[in-house]
């Protein structure tokens, strides 16, 4: 049951980004066709929202020994973020959504496939099985369909 939840989720989320890309395309059209500026304004809309969530919730702040005991690697979720935004602001328009989301889900698949392999960032080690090859010359198959068909 917890899984079905999760999954869903994580739909939801990629919903999010589809809308996410699009937005900020559009963004950057009415803002002069400059997608640092559609990438500075969609962040500080996050900026925003992260910080009226932590007003709501107030969750406990971690102690500087903690952070300062942080990996560095768990630092740059922010500037990857960053640059995501700016790659919707920046391509959707020229791709379409459909493609830029699937060239995204895929280059998120094949690095995921690396992390997990290798237990790289913290994650638990999952080989690479010719089930998940296969699933991601799949989705690689998905992405030719959606530019070429």
């Amino acid at each position: 049951m917890h899984t079905t939840i999760f999954a869903l989720l994580a739909v939801g989320a990629g919903t999010c980004i589809a809308l996410q890309a699009s937005a900020n395309g559009k963004f950057r059209q009415n803002l002069g066709d400059n997608p640092l500026f559609a990438a500075f304004f969609s962040i500080c809309g996050t900026i925003l929202t992260a910080s009226v969530a932590m007003l709501i919730l107030r969750p406990q702040v971690p102690d500087m020994a903690t952070l300062r005991e942080t990996p560095w690697w768990n630092w740059i979720g922010g500037p990857l973020g960053a640059l995501i935004v700016l790659a919707g602001a920046s391509l959707t328009r020229e791709l379409g959504a459909a493609l830029f989301i699937s060239l995204v889900v895929g280059g998120q698949l094949l690095c995921s496939l690396l992390l997990d392999h290798f237990g790289l960032m913290g994650l638990q080690e999952q080989p690479i099985t010719l089930g998940r090859a296969l699933g991601a010359a799949l989705v690689v198959a998905g992405v030719l369909c959606v530019k070429y068909l």
